[in-house]
């Protein structure tokens, strides 16, 4: 306790919240989309921000403990589009969809297979991925100029002024002058919260297990987890440096899945936008350090989900283009990194820069994300590259 305590800084702390921040801001929405057309009740619709605020917060903490190394979990945010465009399945038998994509993602895990396929990637791809996943928020950031021109060009500016001044505390002190012209602004406003509703309870949902929605829920849920999810996430952790035991962190997203699922927890994964957030340099110079980042994150999940009623609330204050800006800004140390990484290896140029556009490009085919796809083309181009030319 004494090291975890020592280990703990300002900037990681900060790093982990802007981590939630992005991660709940970016597709909270679309959880609330996904409890409406499974015919969710408000009390449902609270338990299932209690569960998914708990099992990322418990996860994130415990297997970034155990591994010391920042390991950060989330919701499946393709699960939750599937969910929303979901017709005719009830929610009892959305549940017993969950649990059998869990059991699915724990056998994953369990079985090793998905580390195995992990392996077989170059690290140039696995780079290239991960910037192109990233740059999306980088363009965003920029993007939010032309609706608050001055919100996000004073978070530029103490950006550029905290890297030369004091590199650790950079993204901080953007949150801060973020805030702080948001308030003078008029823009972030805290006065609608309604306290009454402030803490969430878990409602339990008896799970119904039909083909109908296994076939039509749980497989594609699982096949979309994985591989706009979970690929990405492994993707980003050894694209930072940090070889965490992948089959036992999926094996233990998909166990939290199947305990949390007559409670809404529809399914867990390890992230990638967010986790990258907690392993740049941003959150600390040490890279043996950086895990507190992801335990913070994990603390402010689980109060996040303990407060499942106001979640929704408090996060619509912020400004959109203050939580873009400061996704951005953050993001951009591990952005420049990861190009350098992807196209360093000039064998493996061309099939970096392929997976990187179409990485970018959010490209979606058969409910399956961009990256996904990213892959497939680096893995082609890589194929082709080390094929034998024939013989005159």
């Amino acid at each position: 306790m004494r090291t975890l305590l020592k280990d703990f800084s300002p900037s990681t702390v900060v790093a982990g919240f802007v981590a939630v921040l992005v991660g709940y801001t970016s597709s909270v929405a679309i959880i609330f989309q996904a409890t409406v057309a499974l015919g969710a009740t408000p009390a449902q619709t609270a338990s299932w921000l209690w569960a998914l605020g708990l099992g990322m917060g418990l996860t994130s903490l415990g297997l970034s403990l155990w591994t010391r190394q920042p390991v950060l979990t989330a919701w499946s945010t393709p699960g939750a589009a599937l969910l929303a465009s979901t017709s005719g399945v009830e929610m009892p038998e959305a549940v017993g969809a969950f649990i059998l994509c869990g059991l699915l993602i724990a056998w994953a895990g369990a079985s090793g297979w998905f580390e195995k396929l992990m392996d077989r990637i170059p690290v140039a791809i696995a780079s290239a991925l991960l910037a192109g996943v990233l740059a999306r928020f980088g363009l965003d950031a920029v993007g939010s100029v032309k609706t608050a021109p001055v919100l996000v060009l004073a978070m530029a500016a103490a950006f550029l002024l905290g890297r030369r001044l004091w590199p650790r505390y950079a993204v901080p002190g953007v949150l801060v002058a973020g805030v702080a012209v948001a308030l003078a602004q008029g823009r972030l406003s805290l006065l609608g919260l309604d306290l009454s509703q402030v803490f969430a309870l878990p409602v339990w949902t008896a799970p119904q297990f039909t083909w109908h929605a296994a076939v039509g829920v749980a497989l594609p849920l699982f096949i979309v987890t994985m591989a706009s999810q979970n690929l990405p996430g492994v993707a980003a952790q050894r694209a930072s440096g940090y070889q965490t035991p992948v089959s036992a962190s999926i094996a233990v997203t998909g166990a939290a899945t199947t305990l949390l699922a007559p409670f809404g927890g529809y399914a867990f994964n390890l992230a990638a936008i967010t986790a990258a957030i907690c392993m740049g340099r941003e959150a600390h110079e040490d890279p043996a350090r950086r895990y507190t980042a992801s335990v913070a994150a994990g603390l402010f999940y689980v109060l996040l989900g303990l407060a499942g009623g106001a979640v929704a609330m408090l996060l619509a204050a912020f400004p959109r283009e203050l939580v873009a800006a400061i996704a951005g800004l953050a993001l951009l140390g591990t952005i420049a990194g990861a190009l350098a990484a992807a196209l360093k290896d000039e064998a493996h140029r061309d099939a970096a820069i392929l997976t990187f556009l179409v990485c970018l490009s959010g490209l979606s085919l058969f409910g399956i994300g961009s990256a996904f796809w990213g892959v497939v083309a680096g893995g082609v181009a890589t194929l082709v590259a080390t094929l034998r030319r024939p013989q005159p």
